[in-house]
């Protein structure tokens, strides 16, 4: 590991020579998102590995330095890189706060290196090396001038000792100095250097890149057909806080609008008990800074914001930039929406599909200026009241170039504000606003059934460059995806679908209580919309039935908290199982001391059986002796032998194995072997 040094100011003079005169060449630069134009992602607590080609003409020896500092006008630091092979070179720097980091490569020809290499080759040959000794003196001399403190005066002794009968007389001694290498490495400066461009980490707080999120409708938290409040959602934090969720994120919370208010079902006539969907935001009660008044006040909220933290919740709120037709906006800005020829404002399509009760914003109005400020108040507003997490409905329907400056206003000021992109769309889409800012992303996990899917999939997102900038956040459903495995899987596929999101990425959330519950009946046969959705009417669910899955969730939970291996950085590999149906994977710690082995049977009605291969070295498994198979979901131990053994994976029991592999030491591995 290299050590981390706070540079001098002749250090950094040492990085300021006249380009011309460098011979040295920094190029192939990783990580880094489309060549730099945007930040890379990491959280508090990485390192940032860097690797770069450093290379020069001749036949001199070329050094390379990794150059970070933190904000844009701090004071650059510097790790010395080391050399992999073929001119590639390789260095890291650690991040330690929420903001933004700099970081980029210099190289220069090591003058001194060469220059102890070519005494070594010369003394072998039997030479004289009279005059190369003065050659290193003069080297040395030249150190002796930027050198402070006590190195000064060792390195004053080795120039006075370079030119000195003694020397000449066991030069070996010189140039097998390790001492007069250290000295020289600190305070020889080169006479030119190579800087490559200037990089940029975007560095956020854990909980970006490692969470469990649960998705609830606070109108559904009311007893006795009452409508649910602010309070009400209080009094469940601690049912939510009992499955080991980090994240409470609550759809809407805003006044709803009641023209062309849909009916249950999306019905498109409301009679006039209906609710009404959350996402028809503004009436007279007011728009995205107020909340609905059967919800209860602005102290309330405040209240739950709190709460939720005694709990080790954090509360995220839904941000849906649309209007209904009675919302505030609608009145007192008309240039912010698009007009017809009849005069009449456009209201939301996907023809056929209408939705006459949401009114999208115009962005191509010519006062598109007024409207971004506008909106960008809506999030300071709720900062203000605590809120750190905001999941951005449909943000893919928006111009990129209003994400990637409202959030970098945001996060300038606030940068341990989170955003999560609810953006099912194209994936070159998908990935842009990652790039453009958002912290994580839903992705298509919904509709990876297949171990084919599902091992493409996650090899792109966890093993290509998607890996710097996009980060998974999976979801088995949302109110607004049933997806068909639910519908026809019964109670095991639920629970297969919950073990494959919570381990093959840092991030996932459940929409619930119908995913612990198991809704799997969509409004029609095709449809992946839910019967009596929750998005157009009350529910009032009950929280200790006894199919519940609440107790093999926090179980999940659990299990993720525990293991570093499920952590965001957590390499993700898969391994042969013999069986379509069977898929298996492991997850590894970026310092390999924790390993998680997963099995999961995809088949959810029938029992299903494999021959898993594991790479033995890899795992630091025993080849001549049996090992012991610990799975933490059911706490059950396995007598495994080699590197090929049987599983067999009944969906009503136990549709999934999570085994533990801790990697012991040589001596511990000598008496004993677990997994």
């Amino acid at each position: 590991m290299p050590s981390y040094v706070r540079m001098s100011r002749n250090t950094t003079e040492l990085f300021s020579e006249i380009a011309g005169r460098s011979r040295v060449v920094v190029e192939n630069i990783t990580p880094q998102v489309d060549a730099g134009r945007f930040p890379i992602k990491r959280v508090v607590g990485d390192s940032v590995a860097v690797e770069a080609d450093v290379f020069g003409d001749g036949h001199d020896i070329v050094a390379a330095a990794l150059l970070h500092r933190f904000g844009d006008g701090g004071e650059w630091h510097h790790s010395v890189m080391r050399p992999l092979v073929n001119d590639r070179w390789t260095g890291e720097f650690p991040v330690d706060q929420v903001g933004e980091y700099q970081y980029k490569i210099a190289g220069w020809v090591d003058r001194f290196g060469t220059w102890k290499r070519d005494l070594a080759k010369r003394i072998a040959a039997g030479q004289d090396v009279a005059v190369e000794l003065l050659v290193g003196a003069d080297l040395v001399h030249a150190a002796v001038e930027t050198a402070q403190g006590r190195d000064r005066e060792y390195l004053a002794e080795w120039d006075h000792r370079l030119r000195g009968d003694r020397a000449r007389q066991q030069p070996r001694e010189i140039a097998e100095s390790e001492e007069l290498s250290s000295l020289m490495s600190r305070w020889h400066r080169p006479v030119a250097t190579s800087e490559s461009r200037t990089l940029t980490a975007t560095v956020d707080r854990p909980l970006a890149s490692f969470s469990a999120w649960y998705e609830m409708f606070p109108r559904s938290a009311g007893k006795n057909g009452k409508h649910g409040t602010l309070k009400d959602v209080e009094a469940r934090l601690p049912y939510v806080a009992s499955m080991g969720f980090d994240v409470l994120y609550i759809p809407p919370i805003h006044p709803v609008g009641r023209a062309h208010r849909k009916g249950r079902n999306n019905a498109e006539q409301a009679v006039p008990d209906d609710v009404g969907s959350p996402w028809g935001i503004g009436s007279e009660d007011g728009g995205h800074k107020s909340i609905h008044p059967s919800l209860g006040t602005m102290d309330d909220f405040q209240s739950l914001v709190r709460t939720a933290q005694g709990h080790g919740l954090e509360l995220a709120l839904d941000i849906a930039f649309q209007c209904s037709p009675d919302h505030p906006y609608v009145r007192e800005h008309p240039e912010w929406f698009r007009k017809r020829p009849d005069g009449t404002i456009q209201y939301a399509e996907n023809p056929p599909k209408k939705y006459q009760d949401i009114y999208p914003l115009d962005f191509e109005t010519d006062a598109w200026e007024s409207l971004w400020q506008e909106l960008k108040s809506i999030f300071l507003f709720w900062i203000d009241r605590g809120i750190r997490i905001f999941r951005v409905d449909n943000p893919h329907t928006k111009p990129l170039p209003f994400w990637e400056w409202v959030i970098g206003e945001i996060r300038r000021d606030h940068p341990d504000v989170l955003f999560l992109a609810e953006a099912f769309t194209r994936p070159k889409i998908m990935y842009r606003l990652a790039k453009a800012g958002f912290s994580q992303s839903y992705t298509y996990f919904a509709w990876r059934d297949t171990k084919w899917e599902l091992t493409k999939y996650f090899t792109d997102l966890t093993q290509t460059s998607l890996r710097e900038f996009f980060r998974p956040n999976l979801w088995p459903n949302t109110p607004d995806i049933l997806p068909e495995s639910l519908q026809f899987g019964g109670r095991p596929v639920f629970m297969t679908r919950l073990v494959l999101a919570a381990t093959l990425a840092g991030n996932y959330g459940i929409y619930g209580p119908p995913f612990e519950h198991g809704w799997s009946i969509p409004r029609e046969p095709g449809s992946e919309e839910y019967l009596n959705s929750e998005k157009y009417q009350l529910h009032q669910h009950d929280l200790e039935r006894p199919d519940s899955l609440k107790d093999f969730i926090a179980r999940v939970n659990e299990i993720r908290r525990g293991s570093p291996a499920l952590a965001h950085r957590g390499v993700l590999k898969f391994h042969e199982a013999e069986n379509e149906q069977v898929i298996c994977y492991s997850r590894t710690a970026p310092d390999q001391s924790d390993i998680v082995l997963v099995v999961v049977n995809l088949d959810p009605h029938h029992r299903q059986s494999a021959w898993v291969t594991l790479p033995m070295e890899e795992l630091g498994l025993p080849i001549d002796r049996p090992y012991q198979m610990h799975d933490l979901l059911t706490d059950a131990r396995y007598l495994w032998h080699g590197n090929r053994n049987y599983i067999e994976l009944e969906p009503a029991s136990g549709p999934a194995h999570i085994f533990r592999i801790r990697r012991r030491s040589r001596s511990e591995r000598d008496f004993e072997y677990y997994l």
